[in-house]
């Protein structure tokens, strides 16, 4: 049940985001053993001065095709399986679209099953009363 923000440039075409919403939920469904089905993206485009990165700290030289994902999971992976996604994202997101991996950050924040209602006002995920 993850929950993707992914942040960018503004200027990018369907298909570049649609192939970088793809590659994402496929690299959650192989390493995260999230349903095929469970999709949940919000992609924000923004002006060039409203998203602030340094293009060197801990990795770079990062260029304006920047692309931050924040990753809100239920529950939390182990130190393997968090490697083993982002190698394949970065992967997956240079063969399409385009991304180079240097311009990749990922950031993953975990929560309780009580952390999340998916409909009507309901904490979908706690089948205890």
């Amino acid at each position: 049940m993850p929950y993707a923000r992914i942040s960018m440039i503004k200027g990018k075409s369907p298909e570049y985001i649609r192939a970088l919403s793809d590659n994402l939920h496929k690299a959650l469904v192989e390493h995260f053993d999230v349903p095929a089905n469970d999709r949940f993206q919000v992609i924000h485009q923004l002006e060039p001065d409203e998203l602030v990165f340094d293009r060197h700290y801990l990795g770079g030289p990062r260029s304006d095709d920047y692309v931050l994902i924040a990753i809100t999971a239920g529950r939390p992976r182990n130190r393997q399986t968090k490697k083993a996604f982002y190698r394949s994202l970065a992967a997956l997101l240079e063969s399409s679209p385009g991304i180079r991996p240097q311009d990749v950050m990922v950031v993953i924040s975990t929560t309780e099953a009580e952390d999340w209602s998916f409909a009507d006002g309901v904490a979908s995920m706690i089948t205890e009363n």
